[in-house]
């Protein structure tokens, strides 16, 4: 079988996403208990490190952009600049995925990692979360319990003269300046660059080198996965997937997210034989999974794991198909959109980062409320 363009693009997605997954494991870079570390004890570590994971990506994208390598503003998966602001999607389904990560113990990346290190309540997670993805992408679940009440509070913002989403070019319709490259890096550039300052003021992260590395390798997976399917690898598989008899899956600039893969992997199994349902999605996931696999194995960490009665499963399994389907109604989870869609400066995932946040944090409060009344 000759190895095709289509076949490097997905190989390098799962070298990267192996890299990824070990080192998530080694540095227990956890969004989930980024936000339970800063609730409960007060150490915002992990929360900076998720930050400055957001800040490495953004300058990875500044940079491609500057150097003219890559477009954000044409088509991408998920659509992160569209001019179509659908703020309710981002809301709810930010406050559904960050219920869900509390109550599932981790984020989806999160949950790859300790399915890889022996988790099986992880695994059951991640199960009922695919499944939950599944019917939210590939059926008409979403179509007829969500779309009919969400699609009228979408805002067109291209009806206000806004081409998109993106802060600079909000920013500059709202001040009346004429959106340009230079204004674009600008913004960026300060964004940036208060971003670094707020995460390396913090001595609960300067003083922990997992979370420089696990921020700092995170983050630049991020930027490998935008320069590899928006550059001129990226343009090179567009050509091969326009020229193909059998289309491949999801052929589109992109970068790493954890909900819509899992949705992806559930219609792959359903049909193996079409191996044009193996897409970048499908391959970062088992990437992850394996990555952290190889570290728990080496480092002599590889420890099963099982519920402890049966309200932790149905604890976890309800906030895997909370994750399913606020994943994909948010269009990203705590890396999909809180880190890659924030790498574009999309104000969609931006919001969306803040939702997860106050729905997880939420969860938090409300679970050791309940935890003093029956004490």
């Amino acid at each position: 079988m000759e190895f095709t363009i289509h076949h490097q693009i997905l190989l390098a997605v799962f070298v990267i996403a192996v890299i990824m997954g070990a080192v998530a494991n080694k540095t227990n870079f956890c969004t989930m208990g980024a936000v339970s570390d800063w609730v409960n004890i007060g150490d915002t570590g992990r929360m900076r490190a998720w930050v400055f994971a957001m800040v490495v990506a953004l300058i990875g994208v500044l940079g491609l952009e500057a150097a003219g390598s890559l477009n954000l503003y044409a088509e991408t998966f998920p659509p992160y600049r569209t001019a179509n602001f659908a703020w309710l999607r981002y809301i709810l389904g930010g406050l559904l995925f960050g219920i869900g990560m509390t109550l599932g113990s981790g984020c989806g990346s999160r949950t790859l990692v300790r399915v890889g290190n022996g988790n099986l309540k992880s695994l059951v997670v991640v199960v009922v979360m695919a499944i939950a993805a599944y019917f939210m992408l590939w059926s008409a679940f979403f179509e007829k319990a969500f779309m009919s009440w969400i699609g009228p509070t979408t805002i067109n913002l291209s009806h206000y003269g806004v081409t998109n989403q993106e802060l600079s070019t909000v920013l500059a319709a709202m001040f009346g300046l004429q959106s340009v490259p230079w204004f674009h890096l600008l913004v960026g550039a300060l964004v940036a660059v208060g971003m670094l300052a707020f995460v390396f003021k913090s001595v609960d992260f300067r003083g922990n080198r997992d979370n420089i590395l696990g921020g700092a390798v995170v983050g630049l997976a991020i930027f490998a996965g935008w320069w590899v399917t928006g550059g001129a690898w990226g343009q090179k598989w567009k050509e091969f997937a326009e020229m193909a008899i059998d289309v491949p899956s999801r052929v589109q600039v992109q970068s790493y997210t954890f909900v819509s893969p899992m949705g992806d992997t559930a219609r792959y199994l359903l049909d193996p034989t079409n191996l044009m349902f193996i897409n970048f999605g499908v391959m970062a996931l088992t990437g992850v999974i394996l990555g952290s696999f190889i570290y728990a194995i080496a480092s002599r960490s590889f420890r099963i794991e099982w519920f402890a009665s049966g309200k932790d499963f149905v604890n976890h399994a309800a906030g895997g198909a909370l994750m399913g389907v606020g994943g994909v109604l948010s269009m990203g989870c705590t890396v999909g959109q809180a880190i890659t869609g924030v790498s574009t400066l999309a104000i969609g995932s931006i919001l969306t980062f803040f939702a997860i946040v106050i729905g997880s944090a939420g969860t938090m409060k409300f679970q050791y409320w309940r935890m003093m009344q029956e004490a």
